[in-house]
């Protein structure tokens, strides 16, 4: 593989990338050191109704007994309101921005949540299968809650890793946020999708997946259920996305056995990122069909697998083209080799 630049262009977005792997192609060059251990002890998720959260939303115990309200001691995962939420419960009304103007604005109403498992310092990409199959599952439980709520467009589920994540808390957790709007990298990627198939008459990612397993360069791992894989056109380096196998715009409609292949995908797909390139911040998120009540059979819904790898530099902030330092290829290499 040589190491010319090259441009490439994501056929969904639009975007285009820049991929400069003659400026590194080691793996161990693209560590960000996830931070220092947090004592246990002083933890506010270790036992979050010993420091003032509320009975959680939802709760499930090690062997899948669900409930919510008071807690039970044999708890294995829970969700909480978050304590500092980006949004809050709008008061009646939906909110409505005006319609002209400059200065467009509205109240920040919806509902952002934390997923939060028992263990401490057992992260994802260490999780046994049963474990992360939970986090899974308040995911699409709480998201199946959220769907029919009133006022809501777009539910985001995502998870921060490390210091250079955005992660202010060493315990794992996740974190669910429900809003009025659909956010514009998910609007632009339903966009594309919904170009595509008016032209196509395909699914644009079913497509995708198709080359990708025929092909192999870029695939990293599979099960019957999804396939893991670096795109064409990443974001970063060492990127990585996970996709049903199978057809579905919608995440939270997934089978409990979906459920079962979508944590094995993820925690294969975590540890050999921490194998290949060390335990590296980074962050991941669903995007699924926005939950406004309109037709997007068209849309492929996907997880993706942000490491931080680098700083954005002028280049990134001047013009919105990314520049990736290991070619997607080599990189999956990488990371099936892990």
């Amino acid at each position: 593989m040589d190491n010319k630049s090259e441009l490439r262009q994501n056929p969904v977005s639009g975007d285009w990338v820049l991929v400069a792997p003659g400026r590194a192609n080691r793996p161990n060059q693209f560590k960000f050191d996830i931070g220092k251990p947090a004592i246990k002890k002083d933890c506010p998720f270790e036992d979050p109704q010993k420091t003032n959260n509320v009975d959680p939303l939802l709760w499930y115990t090690a062997d899948g007994v669900k409930g919510d309200g008071p807690i039970s001691k044999t708890w294995s995962v829970q969700v909480i309101p978050n304590k500092y939420p980006l949004v809050t419960k709008h008061d009646g009304v939906c909110p409505r921005p005006p319609n002209d103007g400059l200065a467009r604005n509205m109240s920040a109403t919806g509902f952002h949540e934390i997923v939060i498992p028992r263990a401490h310092n057992t992260f994802l990409s260490d999780m046994k299968l049963e474990e992360a199959e939970l986090m899974v599952r308040a995911y699409q439980d709480r998201m199946l809650v959220h769907k029919d709520e009133d006022c809501l467009s777009f539910v985001l589920v995502f998870h921060n890793h490390g210091a250079a994540s955005g992660a202010s808390i060493w315990h794992p957790h996740s974190q669910i946020l429900a809003l009025p709007f659909v956010p514009h990298d998910v609007k632009r990627s339903v966009d594309g999708s919904r170009a595509w198939f008016e032209k196509k008459a395909t699914c644009v990612h079913c497509e995708i997946i198709a080359e990708e397993e025929s092909v192999g360069e870029r695939l990293v791992y599979r099960n019957n259920e999804f396939v893991v894989m670096t795109p064409y056109a990443p974001h970063a380096s060492f990127e990585i996305r996970i996709f049903p196998r199978e057809h579905s715009s919608h995440f939270e409609e997934i089978t409990p056995q979906q459920r079962l292949y979508l944590a094995d995908a993820l925690t294969a797909a975590l540890r050999r990122l921490k194998k290949a390139i060390g335990d590296v911040s980074y962050n991941f998120f669903i995007h699924t069909a926005p939950v406004d009540r309109k037709d997007y059979r068209y849309y492929h819904w996907h997880l993706e697998i942000f490491p931080k790898t680098s700083i954005l530099g002028g280049v990134e902030h001047g013009s919105g083209i990314r520049v990736v330092e290991i070619a997607p290829e080599l990189a999956a290499q990488y990371l099936r080799e892990a």
